[in-house]
């Protein structure tokens, strides 16, 4: 009888979209879904098996371009509407870009001039959930995230023997999740492996006002993120 084949480690990843979006505006870089793909399918003797991206929304419609995009990389997109709160009022006009239109604020942020407000729509429950459910076929789990509330997730990943590493930057992560993991990774530290090539391009985590969407162009190689303006 021949012996058996080692199986590779199995991978899961998961994508705190809000957090990673203010993890790139501190680093002062882009970070590229595509590539952060291509890096996980490159360690050695583990495959990528499942690929999560998590996403407050405003509405049904917002950040649909880059949530297909998303798909169509591999992932699995998770979405929770945005909580809405009053807030502001008619005389709340900060300064405004010089041709007069109004800007997508930041998530969390206020749209200028608009008697409302957005919160930020908590994901931690979809992200346990989800990586509790592939744990069973999973060796390790990648979660790029910040939030303390996923601390008590890591314990219970490495109580079923997953290995765990937590991928965000200094200074925007909760030390208990960090202690929880039995790895911490600074995100500049992999610039090179995961930096959007196009870097004159918008951030992949801001909406486009022009619309953007996916190129109709053969699949681009793992190093770019396929988004165009249309």
């Amino acid at each position: 009888m021949e012996p058996r084949t080692a199986r590779p480690l199995q991978l899961a990843l998961a994508v705190d979209g809000h957090s990673m979006f203010y993890a790139q505006q501190k680093l002062g870089w882009f970070f590229d879904p595509r590539r952060l793909l291509a890096y996980a399918n490159r360690q050695p003797a583990m495959e990528l098996g499942s690929a999560f991206w998590y996403a407050g929304l405003k509405d049904p419609t917002d950040q649909r371009p880059f949530r297909d995009a998303l798909a169509s990389m591999g992932y699995t997109v998770r979405t929770r509407p945005l909580r809405e709160l009053p807030g502001g009022g008619a005389d709340f006009e900060p300064h405004r870009p010089a041709d007069g239109r109004n800007p997508d604020p930041r998530p969390g942020e206020q749209r200028y001039g608009e008697q409302r407000h957005y919160v930020r729509a908590n994901l931690d429950v979809e992200i346990a959930i989800d990586l509790l459910c592939v744990a069973p076929r999973t060796d390790e789990v990648w979660l790029l995230s910040g939030s303390k509330d996923l601390e008590r997730l890591l314990e219970v990943l490495r109580a079923q023997g997953l290995r765990t590493t937590v991928i965000t930057t200094d200074g925007m992560v909760a030390r208990e999740l960090r202690n929880a993991a039995d790895r911490f990774v600074e995100m500049a530290s992999l610039r090179q492996e995961l930096e959007k090539s196009e870097a004159h391009h918008q951030p992949v985590f801001l909406r486009s006002e022009s619309g953007a969407t996916p190129s109709s162009r053969p699949r681009p190689h793992p190093a770019t993120v396929e988004l165009t303006n249309s």
